[in-house]
């Protein structure tokens, strides 16, 4: 059995557990906070048999977009004038996906 943790940004969250429940896979939702923008995230966290991470995996990978944002090109805008409007296209999206073993699996 496997813990496949799954970090989304907040606006891919809701179609990406409804393709998980609609494809049988159980969720947990965990908001979170962080990364290069310290946006909203939210952390899944699915449990699931070693036959099912290649499904798990394809309905993130379909789910979680990858898309092009806009920001400032300094460090600090307000440092230095001449950067004041200049701005780098970054990817961002996806999913950051960690897979753990578990050992013991029991609901009481």
């Amino acid at each position: 059995m496997k813990l496949i943790i799954a970090i989304v940004q907040d606006q891919d969250t809701d179609r990406t557990i409804q393709a998980l429940n609609d494809a049988g896979y159980r969720v947990t939702r965990v908001a979170s906070t962080g990364g290069f923008f310290r946006t909203g995230n939210t952390t899944l966290l699915s449990g699931v048999e070693d036959n099912q991470v290649d499904g798990v995996i394809s309905i993130l990978r379909k789910t979680c977009e990858r898309r092009s944002r806009l920001i400032p090109a300094g460090p600090n805008v307000v440092e230095s004038g001449a950067l004041m409007g200049a701005f780098v296209e970054v990817e961002v999206g996806g999913a950051t996906v960690f897979m753990m073993d578990v050992e013991h699996f029991e609901q009481v």
